[in-house]
């Protein structure tokens, strides 16, 4: 496959990082392996997905990558299910429970409604400690999986301005569960949660952990 100079629309799956994506490219292309240095292209992306995310990424092949700068500062836009009842320590299914609770009958659509327009503008939202931007060098998902293996939370994140320029009501829906008694989060009673489908247009740096997250607080 020869192929450079150019910009690539990727459709990222569920379930490998955007640099699994960079990695499978590299190799499609003609790339070096980690054992040969070669021949080099150079790739580069626009924004990265969490692996738990689809959609959308712009790669840049060799020359297209100084096209990327004309894309990273776009607006965009997110389908996002929220799970309403369960705060995790990563902000997305992957997580520990760290806190649940069950969603009561005042919840409705129309509180909902007023609830996602009254995030319409600039919110100062504090970035996931899962994130893939950098503290100090590092990236910060590397911080918090570090943290993890001692029992710790990363809680020194920082804060940013994220715009929310439109938000759309999809979808509600209630479910059950369950849970074992085991943790002491869990009460071995059932209970209620929601799952609220938004549509999200944002401004560039806005990272839609955070707003789920802010949704959720906002319900309380």
């Amino acid at each position: 496959m020869e192929l450079f100079d150019t910009i690539l629309l990727i459709d990222k799956p569920v379930g490998i990082t955007s640099f699994d994506v960079i990695r499978r490219l590299r190799k499609e292309l003609g790339g070096p392996t980690p054992k040969s240095t070669k021949f080099k292209i150079k790739l580069g992306h626009a924004g990265t997905l969490d692996p738990l995310a689809s959609g959308l990424m712009l790669i840049g092949v060799g020359e297209g990558t100084k096209m990327l700068t004309e894309y990273i500062g776009l607006d965009k836009e997110y389908i996002a299910e929220i799970l309403v009842g369960e705060r995790r320590s990563t902000g997305d299914m992957e997580g520990k429970i760290l806190e649940e609770k069950s969603v009561d009958e005042i919840f409705s659509d129309e509180k909902i409604s007023s609830t996602l327009s009254g995030m319409l503008g600039t919110l100062h939202l504090p970035v996931s400690a899962y994130s893939a931007i950098k503290m100090g060098g590092v990236p910060m998902y590397k911080r918090a999986r570090k943290a993890e293996k001692t029992g710790e939370i990363v809680t020194d994140v920082p804060v940013r301005d994220m715009e929310v320029l439109e938000v759309e009501l999809l979808s509600v829906k209630y479910i059950a569960v369950n849970r074992d008694m085991d943790s002491p989060t869990r009460t071995g009673e059932s209970s209620r949660r929601a799952v609220v489908t938004v549509r999200f247009h944002v401004g560039s740096g806005t990272y839609v952990r955070s707003l789920a997250e802010e949704f959720g607080k906002r319900q309380r």
